[in-house]
């Protein structure tokens, strides 16, 4: 099978979705003529002009005009610059968007998909570095997908697309020339559904995104110390696939969550109170978080990597479930 970079994955699901769909248009600022700051809608204004729209630097308007285009009818692919400007829209995402559907019991849709980068590792700094996906966690009609593989990106942001729901699509900046084998024809990967990317019987690790390198890293060493981990790729933060949680830690009796983010109300909170309210008799150790510190990030290299979950702290997690 050919290989992409994750960026050219989510690039081909535009396109392909646009071939399938004349409903499908994207708009943002620079995606158009230049293509996206980080390059991710390259060609496509050339083949639909009509289709490609660059707004003014408003994040307001770009997520306000989607909602009441989609009410229309019609499937925008919005893109914002970076996930730390989505407070600049936070009330369009969260109180049009994301209750829409509810409070016109399901006749009419608000099928959006904002996609736009997080994360941190390529010294950005504090205002366009942060991991957002707790930011809107606990919002009730709103799917928060964050995709790690050049695989995932393409199926799921197809799928996203499709939905009639209102779908966050976070890319992580750090995975953008990463590569791995993806499928020429358009497919879909199931929203709110994980992955168990590899079995064990020991320890269950769930991460996403850059944290899904190093949850694999620890389990091949971990592997020559005779301890089996199974690897869970979350995919979808929101809502999130509380079973294939469950029957693994039901299986290995030990959790340790691999989260980018601030340890604080993180989605690997929510995912640690959920196994200890429905699955507190089968574990064989206190649950552990690796995460970021709880701090902006910083711009210094050096400070950044220190305030980043690294993955010595990961394996360390993973020793201390297995030691208790």
């Amino acid at each position: 099978m050919r290989k992409l970079t994750y960026a050219k994955a989510i690039n081909e699901a535009l396109i392909q979705t646009m071939e399938q769909d004349e409903r499908v248009f994207i708009l943002g600022e620079d995606v158009a003529k230049m293509g996206g700051d980080f390059g991710i809608t390259q060609g496509i204004w050339h083949r639909w002009p009509d289709r490609a729209k660059d707004t003014a630097l408003s994040e307001q308007a770009l997520i306000g005009l989607s909602c009441g285009a989609a009410l229309c009818g019609l499937k925008p692919v919005p893109e914002i610059m970076f996930a730390d400007f989505l407070g600049v829209c936070f009330d369009q995402i969260v109180n049009n968007a994301a209750k829409l559907n509810y409070m016109f019991q399901g006749k009419a849709h608000c099928g959006i998909t904002i996609r736009t980068p997080q994360g941190g590792g390529i010294r950005c700094a504090y205002h366009h570095s942060a991991n957002v996906e707790s930011w809107f966690a606990n919002v009730p009609g709103l799917i928060i997908c964050c995709p790690t593989t050049p695989y995932e990106a393409k199926g799921m942001l197809i799928s996203a697309i499709k939905s009639d729901n209102p779908v966050l699509f976070l890319e992580h900046k750090g995975l953008y020339n990463v590569k791995g084998e993806v499928p020429e024809e358009m497919y879909e990967i199931p929203l709110c559904k994980a992955e168990i990317e590899r079995e064990g019987t020991d320890i269950t690790i769930v991460a996403t995104q850059i944290m899904l390198a190093k949850a694999h890293k620890a389990a091949e060493e971990l592997a020559k110390e005779g301890v089996s981990v199974e690897v869970i790729d979350l995919r979808t933060v929101a809502p999130y696939d509380k079973e294939t949680i469950k029957n693994s830690v039901a299986k290995t009796g030990r959790l340790v969550l691999a989260q980018e983010g601030v340890k604080n109300l993180g989605w690997a909170a929510e995912v640690s109170a959920m196994v200890n309210e429905e699955l507190f008799e089968y574990l064989k150790a206190p649950i552990k978080r690796s995460t970021s510190l709880d701090s902006p990030v910083p711009f210094a290299p050096g400070l950044e990597d220190y305030v980043a979950p690294q993955y010595d702290h990961l394996l360390a997690m993973c020793r201390e479930v297995m030691e208790f």
